[in-house]
């Protein structure tokens, strides 16, 4: 087959990126990673800036030493010294406390200079990458010092980290505040899953192959698994997990994220708010989860010891006797007449054996009467299966069945798979510079709009008021290194189904 000529895209506007935080894992880890691999690819203009700020007084050199040291080992190996030191010449240190009025005047000052300086357009991309208690006094901040107001064709924007709330209540007052101080089409809720390629994938797979839409529906698909599966423990994290859970950290942005991506009806174009509308349908038409159901449609887990590692609660900074989970497993069902009947279940959880993110949409069997004395084992004909791969081997793979070679006739299933790096080749990601650039030319598509947000809170708000009522009495229930609790195989074998065997998947030794 042919390959198609690739579009090359156009460098991003000129402009100054501020970052709140950005002495935190958050800049070294993702932020500065992506710039430089934008940078690599040209796709930052000579006229950007970063602007970092922070309370440590310190000056543009230490930072610059700082970051340089501390974000090395999540940059390519084969990075150019030559382009990593230009972007650390175009950084600019500011320190600030980010409660004070000054703090903002001078930064207003500061940008002004820069434009002045670097012809940047008065373009500003303000990214919030500090504790989420932080969010709303520095978006008020901003926009009672001017700085979020646009004009004469300059753009101000305002990216924000998740987690957005911590039950629906919260996430709608900061929504509010949020909204009090920029306009919703200048707020990018960022989540990183969506900078994934596999995910931006998922639309152009199902809208632009003429063999997949007509069969994307109740009348061919039987069920679907998400599962996003992560070995580690909460590391670093254990302040903050104790106090979130996996309910609130994974489901209502990252899950619902892939489980509205993978269901959406197609939009009338590429528009980013034509997506959103159609994704924020998708939420709203989930059945919500009744008081009486959290019981029977839900799973929490939280591990213990095994494989090794220690239990959660021995992790640092994690209560002792904390009842936090650490696994969530659902069952959704969704109200459209594309899905009715149709099953989602999805789990997440840490401490599990290997590493790994897919979306596994299984078929419904063919009718297979004739096929009975043509099975290498005496069991009916193996359902076919579509597997959207997210991490780390992103790709797309597919079991069918076919014939043994043999003089009589014999079935087994066989795997026909598409892999990103085999076919595009392996470039470095961190999966933000899609969104990074996105933000910077004004696309909001694969960002959250407000209303979104909410409905993701509406959903798993009934099941946060029902564990909190009732408190679990077996944790921890689930050994690190295993695939979760055994209620979680329990609430999909009652539908007399199975939780798909990890497969393509990296397994920790």
């Amino acid at each position: 087959m042919t390959e198609q000529p690739r579009k090359t895209a156009a460098p991003a506007p000129p402009g100054v990126m501020v970052i709140f935080g950005a002495g935190g894992d958050l800049a070294k880890r993702k932020l500065f990673p992506a710039l430089y691999n934008l940078m690599k690819q040209g796709l930052l203009p000579q006229q950007f800036r970063v602007v970092v700020v922070d309370r440590r007084d310190r000056d543009a050199d230490a930072y610059r030493d700082f970051i340089d040291s501390e974000a090395r080992p999540f940059i390519d190996k084969d990075a150019s010294a030559t382009l990593w030191q230009e972007l650390l010449q175009r950084i600019h240190y500011f320190n600030g406390d980010f409660q004070q009025p000054d703090t903002y005047a001078r930064m207003a000052t500061l940008l002004d200079e820069l434009d002045k300086n670097y012809q940047t357009g008065g373009n500003c991309l303000f990214y919030l990458a500090t504790p989420p208690g932080f969010f709303g006094d520095i978006a008020l901040q901003l926009q009672a010092a001017g700085l979020a107001t646009q004009k004469d064709g300059q753009w101000r924007h305002l990216v924000v980290e998740k987690p957005f709330g911590r039950d629906l209540q919260s996430a709608r007052a900061l929504n509010k505040t949020l909204q009090q101080a920029f306009n919703e089409d200048q707020i990018y809720r960022i989540d990183h899953y969506l900078g994934k390629e596999t995910v931006q994938n998922i639309l152009m797979y199902r809208f632009a192959n003429s063999t997949v839409e007509p069969i994307w529906n109740r009348r061919y698909i039987d069920h679907v698994q998400i599962t996003v599966s992560e070995s580690i423990g909460v590391g670093t994290r254990g302040g903050y997990y104790d106090q979130a859970g996996a309910l609130r950290d994974m489901i209502p942005n990252h899950l619902l994220a892939l489980l509205s991506t993978v269901t959406m009806e197609p939009a009338n174009s590429v528009d980013g708010n034509a997506v959103r509308d159609e994704q924020a349908k998708i939420l709203k038409a989930i059945q919500p989860i009744l008081p009486e159901q959290v019981l029977t449609q839900t799973v929490r887990g939280q591990y213990g010891a095994g494989a090794g590692s220690a239990a959660y609660r021995d992790e640092d900074r994690v209560d002792p006797n904390s009842s936090t989970e650490t696994f969530v497993a659902m069952k959704l069902m969704i109200d459209t007449w594309r899905w009715a009947g149709v099953p989602f279940y999805v789990r997440t959880g840490k401490r599990m054996p290997g590493r790994y993110t897919e979306i596994a949409v299984q078929f419904k069997p063919a009718p297979n009467m004739m096929f009975h004395d043509s099975l290498l084992r005496r069991e009916q004909v193996p359902p076919n299966t579509l597997v959207l791969r997210i991490q780390p081997n992103e790709g797309i793979g597919m079991s069918f069945n076919a014939k043994v070679p043999s003089p009589i006739p014999q079935l087994s299933p066989v795997e026909m798979d598409f892999s990103y790096s085999n076919y595009f080749g392996d470039g470095p990601t961190t999966g933000y510079e899609t969104l990074l650039y996105e933000c910077m030319n004004g696309d909001p598509t694969l960002f959250k709009r407000a209303d979104v947000i909410e409905s993701g809170w509406s959903l798993v708000q009934p099941v946060l008021d029902v564990w909190q009522a009732l408190p679990p009495r077996e944790f921890p229930n689930y050994a690190s290194g295993s695939w979760g609790p055994q209620e979680a195989d329990d609430l999909i074998r009652r539908d007399g189904r199975s939780w798909r065997p990890c497969k393509n998947c990296h397994v920790d030794n």
